[in-house]
């Protein structure tokens, strides 16, 4: 009987430290160490987008029926929104999988959930981007006094913007000397400005050009004069992590329907507007003139390179705009496993991490 007791005895004293030492694991282990849990194709993925011509590549590839086709038997669900903040949001309260995003939020959903709860895995669009303003307006200085309005509080625009005043040495107040900086919904923004309650807009297309051929504006700056060779990150598709882990085929297959949007887009660019004006359309219940719709194409460049070596400067700039107190470390946003062996399958050049895919 004593022999029996010892033996028991030894036995729960093992599953003791068993236990523990999965609790130890657990308390220090970080979670975006943890190896994936493949679960296979996912019954259901939820995907984001905005309807600006930025998001040209996710109006073509839903329309077509391009990201279905990939996906099989897995049902895509679509959501859109008006900026990056409010697909933030969906995405680290589980309610979205996969979002078309700007820069600038996918770097604050990054940093806002410590590293863990999202990846960049593909980009969408570069360049984009237009400061517009009243014609009497001529020079930054002329901006003092005057409201400039951006889609969102913290999104890819709303920072650009800020960030250039600040290079402008321009503050930002409601006092005769600064400038007005306002978040507005594009549309509306759009008629603030028709009705002068705005004199200018840091806007993504199709609405900078809106503003332009519709409402009279004139360019001030076009965001592609400051970066080198003219290319920066507008547009680029976010996932949640564990969604990345748990269905990586999903992924995968979402990722080949993106690269056939985009391969088509730029292949038929006149059929791929048609599409996108139908979609907005559909989606806002107004249509784009030709004009604009052609300004709108011609200022962008489709890629499904995010470009990850500007990530690093997206996050300084947040800091100089005033929007976060200290640059976010984007050491480890990227995975571009997929996307490299999607491109490599259809004989296409690998998209460099920059080294943002170690932390």
């Amino acid at each position: 009987m004593s022999s029996k007791r010892s033996t028991l005895t030894r036995s729960l004293a093992l599953l003791t430290a068993l236990v523990a030492l999965a609790a130890c694991s657990r308390a220090g282990g970080d979670a975006g160490d943890q190896p994936a849990r493949d679960k296979g194709p996912a019954a259901e993925v939820r995907l984001g987008y905005f309807p600006n011509v930025t998001h040209a590549t996710a109006l073509v590839g839903v329309d077509k029926g391009l990201y279905a086709k990939e996906l099989g038997g897995t049902k895509l669900t679509t959501q859109t929104f008006n900026a990056g903040p409010e697909a933030v949001n969906a995405l680290l309260g589980e309610s979205l999988d996969v979002t078309f995003i700007g820069s600038g939020p996918a770097i604050n959903a990054y940093a806002k959930s410590k590293g863990q709860a999202v990846r960049l895995v593909a980009g969408a669009t570069s360049g984009g981007a237009q400061l517009v303003v009243k014609p009497e307006i001529g020079s930054p200085a002329d901006l003092k006094g005057k409201v400039v309005t951006t889609p969102q509080l913290g999104n890819t625009q709303d920072v650009a913007l800020k960030k250039w005043l600040s290079d402008q040495q321009l503050a930002i107040g409601a006092a005769p000397d600064q400038v007005n900086v306002t978040n507005t919904e594009n549309a509306q923004s759009l008629d603030l400005f028709r009705r002068g309650d705005v004199q200018g807009a840091w806007a993504p297309e199709p609405w900078s050009s809106r503003l332009v051929l519709d409402a009279g504006a004139k360019v001030l700056l076009d965001e592609e004069s400051l970066w080198e060779g003219g290319r920066f990150p507008t547009t680029v598709l976010l996932v949640r992590t564990q969604f990345l882990r748990e269905h990586p085929q999903t992924v995968e297959a979402l990722l080949r329907g993106h690269l056939a949007a985009t391969d088509f887009a730029v292949g038929d660019k006149a059929e791929a507007k048609r599409i996108v004006n139908g979609a907005l359309k559909a989606l806002t219940g107004k249509a784009l003139g030709d004009q604009v719709l052609d300004r709108a194409f011609d200022n962008i460049e489709l890629t499904l390179d995010p470009q990850a070596g500007a990530f690093p400067r997206l996050a300084q700039d947040a800091v100089a705009a005033g929007v976060v107190k200290e640059a976010a470390d984007v050491t480890g946003i990227a995975d571009f496993t997929l996307l490299n062996k999607v491109l490599s399958a259809a004989g296409k050049q690998p998209v460099d991490t920059a080294g943002l895919d170690k932390k």
